[in-house]
């Protein structure tokens, strides 16, 4: 039996606290305290605002407007950081795994992240998805939905040594990324369900979103 997203992700992180520096572990953990800290989870959209309608390159270039998506049913929209990460690369496989699902309840799906077109294609066609993956380059959406962060110096450094060059990544030339969120917006275009998680390692597990979606 395939394991859930959020056993997937547990058992990730800690396979990765087991082969790393606890330094770098702690200042990570520091970090997502801090983030935590400025109140963003309550900050961003939440339940019963309007969904921003936004018009955002697909990993082919083709513009799509989210007010066509929800039109036709309600919609679970992801955010998420980039193919870069990999309890990224674990919620968007646990989603495809859930698309028939989801679309036999009417729903639709869709991913956003400040990737560019090309490295959004790239994360697309590695996990074999087959929902729109969209690139928010220029932040509007991470912005409008008041997911998005800089990232402090320490990680500035991290990921650079790492050989993840968010600003190069994303073609904005900025250290901004979106806190993990997932939304689901209504054929009206209001927020009806939403999840905001300041620790990147933590996401809304598909199945808990299925039963929000036939609840309501």
């Amino acid at each position: 039996m395939t394991p859930s997203l959020t056993q997937a992700l547990a058992d990730y992180k800690t396979a990765f606290i087991a082969r790393v520096d606890p330094a770098r572990v702690q200042m990570m953990e520091a970090a997502t305290d801090e983030l935590r800290a400025t109140g963003i989870e309550r900050s961003a959209l939440q339940v019963g605002a309007p969904a921003p309608d936004l018009t955002l390159p697909d990993a082919l270039g083709k513009p799509v407007r989210l007010s066509d998506l929800w039109a036709n049913g309600p919609l679970v929209l992801v955010f998420y950081r980039g193919g870069w990460c990999p309890y990224c690369n674990l919620e968007l496989r646990a989603w495809q795994q859930q698309l028939d699902a989801l679309r036999s309840q009417g729903a639709g799906l869709v991913a956003i992240s400040p990737q560019t077109p090309d490295n959004s294609l790239s994360t697309a066609e590695k996990n074999a998805l087959a929902f729109p993956v969209l690139s928010d380059s220029a932040l509007a959406a991470a912005q409008a939905f008041g997911v998005a962060f800089e990232l402090p110096p320490a990680l500035v450094d991290l990921y650079g040594q790492v050989g993840n060059d968010l600003p190069t990544l994303n073609g904005n030339g900025q250290w901004v990324l979106p806190v993990p969120a997932t939304y689901v917006v209504g054929k009206e275009g209001q927020i009806v369900w939403a999840h905001i998680e300041s620790d990147y390692r933590l996401r809304a597990d598909p199945a808990e979103v299925l039963r929000a979606i036939g609840q309501a």
